[in-house]
């Protein structure tokens, strides 16, 4: 079961869905995430936003929700500033870090932020009772941009 709404405040929309801890959390949250930038006419850097999505609702999933919880995603674009934010909100204590380089190719840990950075203008990590809010934004979206990962 999940829960979604779309709320404006301010002059921002912000869609948000909270997941239960199951695997099919994160595709749901992907899609979530591409339905909402679609509706706002966001296609420009879309990938990049729902790739980002899925590292911080795997990590949520794996590393922030203990059994029987879940975590929230929430989506807000500025209607003037165009801002897009992505927030993952979990119950789980740490402090995420980004693996130097974006960790080997036989580590299973370390890429998800790495490729959040390396996508997103910004991000970071913000304490909540209990747990987390690990969150990236876009500032703009520029035309002819392309995505940092794309020399690779």
């Amino acid at each position: 079961m999940r829960e979604e709404a779309e709320l404006e405040i301010q002059a921002v929309r912000v869609r948000t869905a909270f997941y239960r801890r199951e695997r099919r959390s994160v595709a749901l949250a992907r899609e979530f995430a591409r339905t909402a930038l679609a509706d706002w006419d966001r296609k420009r850097g879309a990938d990049d936003v729902v790739l980002c999505v899925s590292e911080l609702s795997t990590n949520a999933l794996l590393h922030g929700v203990p059994p029987g919880r879940g975590y929230r995603l929430w989506l807000a674009l500025g209607a003037e500033d165009k801002v897009l934010r992505v927030e993952v909100h979990d119950s789980g204590d740490g402090e995420p870090r980004v693996s130097e380089g974006g960790g080997a190719a036989d580590e299973e840990r370390g890429r998800g932020l790495w490729l959040v950075s390396a996508l997103a203008d910004a991000w970071g990590v913000e304490e909540r009772v209990p747990g987390k809010i690990v969150w990236c934004e876009w500032r703009t979206e520029g035309e002819g941009e392309e995505s940092p990962l794309s020399e690779f």
